[in-house]
């Protein structure tokens, strides 16, 4: 016997309790047990009535009287079940309609986010971004500073959902409206002086900016609390981490950030990412060792950047535990005399 077939046949008893042997007291409590056993297999208050109909026939009640007294227990039934279905549609309707907030947060994200890569001389690029949700947490840019130079930003907002997506946008027109005027480590200082007074006290942004004088090649950059980015020397054949780090952005409102110049040479590679790539959990639950990483660029050293980000981005992706996914975003840049 099924366990439905167990509940069918204690509606059936539950019924004859009541109209035929006068144990009131039993077949309301039995009753209300019943109620929460249908409850916990997600049975629909459609399903309890056809059941209820089922019955009569079965049992082949057609007196008015016994009907009336059979609706007493299907009332009974109803009574917390129906106060759960209530609570369990009024639920659904939330989810609904907090998903239907988060398609539209996407879609501007989507709008107002969405980032380019240009053509520039002697310098090769490439970028990815995948969002674990709806909502992308991560953000990056290249920003053309008209004078032989590119801004490049990579930020990471803790936090998720409708605010990260709101705080993004926000250190996107921040960014634009500094990035003409101030050198990475007065930009980062700027930002975080608009992120301190208008973001959310639980959420935090990391952030690594750079201007890239692609004429030079050399790279002067801050980081706020991000990923420490490192540099693929081709000649050489080694990696050099580039560790200058602040505090994270929104923390507290006067925050000084460091700035340091580096130079490439020809085939030198800068990699930009954020926790999305060195926090990655693989399917054992262990964390990806970042050496990994840089074997995968060093292997593909000679394709150009985007061919080599979504090399990585492919790899990783095998890689992960896909039940513990987080954004993820890789900027790639290539010097090429």
């Amino acid at each position: 016997m099924t366990y439905i077939d167990k509940l069918t046949e204690e509606y059936e008893t539950i019924l004859k309790l009541f109209i035929y042997d006068d144990a009131v007291d039993e077949a309301i409590a039995r009753a209300q047990t019943f109620s929460q056993n249908v409850i916990e297999i997600d049975t629909s208050p459609e399903e309890i009535v056809s059941l209820h109909i089922q019955m009569l026939n079965h049992l082949h009640i057609n007196d008015g009287e016994e009907i009336k007294k059979s609706l007493e227990i299907l009332e009974e039934v109803m009574i917390s079940f129906g106060f759960t279905y209530r609570d369990y549609r009024a639920m659904l309707n939330q989810i609904n309609h907090h998903d239907q907030e988060l398609d539209v947060a996407a879609n501007v994200q989507q709008t107002m986010l969405k980032s380019s890569i240009p053509s520039i001389e002697n310098t090769q690029l490439g970028a990815i971004s995948v969002a674990a949700s709806k909502v992308n947490g991560d953000y990056f840019t290249i920003l053309d500073k008209r004078d032989g130079k590119i801004g490049l930003a990579v930020a990471d907002v803790i936090g998720s959902g409708i605010p990260a997506a709101i705080a993004m946008a926000m250190l996107k027109f921040s960014l634009e409206l500094s990035h003409l005027t101030y050198r990475p480590n007065r930009v980062l200082e700027k930002i975080n002086t608009l992120v301190e007074k208008n973001i959310n006290k639980n959420m935090f942004i990391t952030m690594f900016y750079g201007v890239y004088d692609y004429n030079n090649f050399e790279l002067n950059y801050s980081s706020a609390g991000h990923e420490p980015a490192f540099i693929y020397r081709y000649e050489d054949d080694v990696f050099e981490t580039l560790n200058t780090r602040g505090l994270v952005l929104g923390v507290i409102e006067d925050v000084s950030y460091d700035e340091d110049t580096v130079k490439l040479n020809d085939n030198d590679m800068i990699f930009i990412y954020t926790d999305g790539v060195s926090e990655l959990r693989k399917h054992d639950g262990s964390f990806i060792d970042m050496e990994d990483v840089k074997y995968m660029i060093r292997d593909n050293r000679d394709k150009h950047p985007q061919d080599i980000v979504q090399y990585l981005y492919e790899n990783l992706t095998r890689m992960q535990d896909q039940t513990r996914k987080d954004d993820l975003t890789m900027l790639l840049i290539k010097a090429k005399s």
